[in-house]
């Protein structure tokens, strides 16, 4: 889904795919950080190892709890003690492209790309989210990456981080009646 306008929200930008657009706090170099170091990542998204080259393994170690003091709702229970990922990178331009697959243990693996340009003070951050193959996917993952790059603008901003769960929650019903039907 493209930055559809100044709400934030867009659109499915190709079959299978949600493009979302975030201008962050700089320097690019400070976000890149964000997404490949451990302890940083773990502070918005997943801790885990990440090797850094094409070909290397990914480990993205879920834990919902830890990046809000909200409870994890009954329908994602399954998600209470932590979750984990794996995938392997595909792309790996250091400070500026980051792609791998994500949830390869499922057997039919997706994959995320992260594109970061300067804007000044500030860094596009443009994430595109591949072979999503139904609508739930779509409505899904969106609304995941969105509370979580609620989280990251709030840490790289320096604010306490915005409730994961209740802007999930907010953010999937605005994507199921935004986003195109299949």
């Amino acid at each position: 889904m493209s930055h559809g306008g100044e709400d934030g929200f867009g659109t499915v930008s190709a079959p299978e795919t949600v493009r979302i657009e975030r201008v962050l706090p700089g320097p690019v170099e400070r976000v890149w950080e964000y997404l490949t170091d451990s302890e940083k990542r773990g502070k918005w998204l997943a801790a885990g190892e990440m090797e850094l080259r094409v070909g290397g393994r990914v480990e993205l170690r879920f834990f919902h709890s830890g990046l809000s003091h909200e409870p994890v709702p009954e329908r994602y229970a399954v998600m209470r003690d932590g979750h984990v990922h794996t995938g392997r990178v595909t792309r790996c331009e250091p400070p500026f492209v980051l792609a791998y697959t994500w949830a390869e243990q499922t057997g039919a693996p997706s994959e995320v790309t992260f594109e970061l340009s300067a804007r000044g003070e500030e860094v596009l951050l443009v994430l595109t989210h591949r072979r999503l193959v139904t609508r739930a996917d779509r409505v899904s993952v969106a609304s995941g990456w969105d509370a979580h790059l609620g989280i990251l603008e709030d840490v790289l901003s320096g604010r306490a981080p915005r409730g994961f769960w209740s802007t999930h929650a907010l953010r999937e019903a605005e994507y199921e009646r935004r986003l195109p039907r299949d």
